[in-house]
């Protein structure tokens, strides 16, 4: 197997997580692939692999190594389909995460459009109320909800959300509307973590930023659980835009506070290789977009 071919099958086995996974997708037998790799770390004098009987993981140098290598055979392939006058067609696994409750509503009906347009692609989506790391957990593309900190990722902006703070028609009715954020310690809040107990709701920016406590009644990790409280009338509660946007167009919860909102957040599609990505995540992310 000449070097090239031992690239591609260490990108497979860091991507699929093990031998023997790596093999089936190769079409290679799992001796195969394993001296592959092996020929690599032998030319390289070093490890690029942690092995365990469960799994393999990378090492510092194979998370760099691997980055080189998919940043090669992108070009590669860039190359052969330019000078062939033609897009690579995609194929192979697809791995791509995103928030639970987002991920559900959005990214799950984009994934399965994006599988029955392109048969060669095997999906794999997890969703996760937490920042990956995309290679040490072999992930292609992550739709991140946040500002980004500079990196070597490639991004694209997709769109924003807000803050908003809401509640029950009834709930606003018993104990009244907050007019400024002063007033919000005068009422119960409903929290969602990851904020804690008793962490302030910050409104503004810049100068004109301010923190308010409202007394937390409940406080719960899903935000679903988290919503049904408010919807009850239990209280007030402070959740991105989208996770009640039916129940505000419904009626159902109502917005306060609208012109203390902080600035929106954004969201973003995330890799890691820039426009020399392969054919099935530059697709996936101008389908998604």
């Amino acid at each position: 197997m000449d070097r090239l071919d031992a690239m591609r099958a260490f990108v497979v086995v860091a991507e699929r997580q093990g031998f023997g996974a790596a093999a089936r997708q190769l079409g290679l037998s799992p001796p195969a692939v394993t001296r592959a790799v092996a020929s690599l770390e032998a030319h390289l004098g070093t490890r690029l692999l942690h092995r365990t009987t469960r799994r393999v993981r990378l090492t510092h140098t194979g998370a760099r190594y691997l980055e080189d290598c998919l940043r090669i055979l992108g070009e590669i392939e860039a190359a052969d389909a330019a000078a062939s006058g033609a897009q690579a067609e995609p194929r192979g696994p697809l791995a791509v995460t995103a928030s639970q409750m987002f991920g559900r509503r959005f990214v799950a009906p984009v994934m399965l459009e994006f599988l029955d347009r392109f048969p060669q692609v095997d999906g794999r989506l997890v969703l996760l109320d937490r920042v990956t790391n995309l290679i040490e957990e072999g992930f292609d593309v992550a739709v991140r909800i946040a500002p980004l900190p500079d990196s070597e990722m490639t991004a694209a902006r997709v769109g924003e959300v807000r803050r908003v703070v809401c509640a029950a028609p009834r709930y606003l009715r018993y104990k009244g509307t907050p007019r400024r954020p002063a007033e919000l310690n005068q009422f119960d809040g409903i929290a969602f973590l990851p904020a804690s107990i008793g962490d302030a709701w910050s409104f503004g920016s810049g100068a004109r930023r301010i923190s308010v406590a409202p007394r937390t009644r409940l406080q719960a990790n899903d935000a679903e659980v988290a919503i049904a409280a408010a919807l009850s009338g239990r209280g007030l509660i402070r959740v991105l835009s989208y996770q009640v946007a039916d129940e505000i167009r419904s009626g159902r919860l109502k917005a306060v506070l609208e012109e203390y909102e902080p600035p929106p957040i954004p969201i973003h599609l995330v890799h890691l290789e820039g426009r020399q990505a392969n054919a099935r995540v530059r697709d996936f992310i101008d389908f998604a977009a």
